[in-house]
């Protein structure tokens, strides 16, 4: 088939799922051209290099390979010939204001001789979790995630309420760890994993316990060179797909007449205004802001988003350092003495933490190549609420929360760490919102709450216009670079099966 014959799709947005999403519809046979704003893809993957040191910017922790694999396979290539992975174990170090270490494992036999201390029945605890977290990791996989399942709806006819019953729906994820997990370590460990999806254990589903299956079934990795190597590995896929890649092209305005999309207005790298037609477009943009700067969509559509919230930001902190600190682990928490006071204030209150629970990347204990040697280089981020005009909060409080967060690492253990930066690089939510797009600097699209949504993001298939589709953390399946890449290879699926006249509907 011709070029010009090819019907012709437009992806705002090089993030992974507008990767994905681009890839798989170049290689159906549709003529695919993605627009990307910044200068390079990627989206939240992204890299900062200075002074021999190299941070990744956005995600940190690399789970379910097989999901990746459709992107990478097929031409007789396979993931690997792309990225090089090294499996993480210990998958994290948990560090406890009373002093106390935890180290989760991924090999069976090493977690139960890490929790031996604890006696015999915190190490049934820990594996009766498990079990019960594969469970529910087994019933959301084969619809949810599978089928690209998108609203309560669906999700009903594709389950039924009989099929559904191994699904823990009635409680809140905290709720479901505490009746099965007496251990007060073990507890505050299991509730994080909440973290992937940037929500509060409070107030998601119980379902979501199947987060500590992914880890543990399928195990964590990391990208040899740093995480951004995938995304130089999915550039790389673009060129091999014939998908066309404009850089530091800015989508101004996504053009429709009636129900239908009909093109796009951008501004191209030199400034100039650039118009593009499209039978059919795809939104890596996040929902509610797409709809409301590219589209002007009218109240009654934002309406119907109100349920879509977004999810906590943070602030990003990257240090490079002189020195090594020996007892962080590539992944490390340190937690809140009270970490459900600390989901209250931040995801109920909408209030900077005042004793956060700080997530710390030390990535050169797996690749040394990240930082000089007898240096390292460390992430801190803690979860705070998105950006708020009801509740406004300034570059100088974020600065201050800074500060206590370094206050709470050097008395946790990392004596001395402000007098040992050599390089330092620093992100609030205003920069996430302006560079990124996202809603409210909101970091993994749209809060995971049992109240308000049942832990379902917005659809992928615009109710409004029946040729637009979404991508991202913002839509089903939501946040995490597997999740992302999913609702790309859904996307790409959906418009195959649209424009052949053989749309699935569940």
């Amino acid at each position: 088939m011709s070029t010009a014959s090819k019907k012709k799709v437009i992806v705002i947005g090089a993030g992974l799922g507008g990767l994905t999403a681009a890839i798989q519809l170049a290689r159906g046979g549709f003529a695919v051209t993605l627009l990307e704003k910044n200068a390079h893809v990627g989206g939240k993957l992204n890299r900062l290099q200075a002074a021999g040191f190299s941070f990744d910017l956005g995600p940190s922790i690399f789970t379910l390979p097989q999901v990746f694999r459709g992107v990478f396979e097929g031409d007789g290539k396979q993931l690997e010939d792309y990225i090089t992975l090294k499996r993480v174990d210990p998958q994290w170090r948990n560090f406890y204001e009373d002093g106390t270490t935890l180290d989760l494992w991924e090999e069976r036999g090493r977690m139960r001789a890490e929790l031996a201390r604890f006696g015999d029945s915190t190490i049934r605890e820990y594996e009766d979790f498990l079990d019960y977290s594969k469970r529910q990791y087994d019933v959301v996989e084969r619809g949810y995630l599978s089928r690209g399942l998108d609203t309560f709806g669906e999700f009903l006819r594709f389950y039924g309420w009989k099929d559904a019953r191994d699904l823990d729906y009635m409680r809140s994820m905290s709720g479901s760890i505490r009746k099965r997990v007496g251990n007060p370590y073990l507890r505050d460990m299991f509730e994080y994993f909440i973290k992937y999806v940037g929500s509060s254990a409070l107030d998601s589903p119980a379902f979501m316990n199947l987060m500590p299956n992914i880890q543990t079934e399928y195990g964590l990795w990391y990208v040899a060179g740093g995480l951004y190597e995938l995304a130089k590995a999915f550039q790389l896929r673009l060129q091999e797909t014939g998908v066309q890649l404009h850089l530091e092209h800015e989508v101004l305005k996504v053009e429709h007449k009636d129900k239908r999309v009909t093109g796009v207005e951008a501004r191209g790298a030199n400034g100039a205004p650039v118009r593009f037609e499209a039978d059919y477009v795809v939104s890596n943009m996040e929902v509610i802001p797409a709809m409301r700067k590219l589209l002007d969509a009218p109240r009654s559509a934002m309406k119907k988003l109100r349920r879509f919230k977004p999810s906590c930001s943070g602030i990003v902190i990257h240090l490079g350092l002189d020195r090594v600190y020996p007892q962080l682990a590539h992944h490390n928490f340190f937690y809140s003495k009270d970490l459900h006071a600390h989901f209250r204030r931040v995801f109920r209150e909408r209030r900077l933490p005042d004793d956060p629970t700080l997530y710390v990347v030390a990535p050169t204990r797996t690749d040394p190549s990240q930082a000089p040697h007898g240096c390292d280089n460390i992430k801190i981020l803690p979860h705070i609420p998105p950006l708020d005009d009801e509740r406004p909060t300034t570059r100088e409080d974020y600065l201050a929360l800074k500060e206590i967060c370094i206050d709470k690492l050097e008395r946790m253990g990392l004596t001395g760490l402000r007098s040992h930066i050599v390089v330092e690089d620093f992100w609030t939510p205003f920069e996430i919102e302006q560079r990124y797009g996202s809603n409210r600097g909101s970091i993994y699209g749209v809060v995971c709450d049992r109240r308000s949504n049942f832990a379902f993001k917005a659809p992928k298939r615009s109710g409004e216009f029946e040729n637009l589709f979404f991508v991202g953390g913002s839509v089903n399946p939501g946040a995490g670079m597997p999740m992302v890449t999913l609702s790309g290879q859904h996307v790409a699926r959906m418009i195959a099966e649209q424009d052949s006249g053989q749309a699935q509907w569940l």
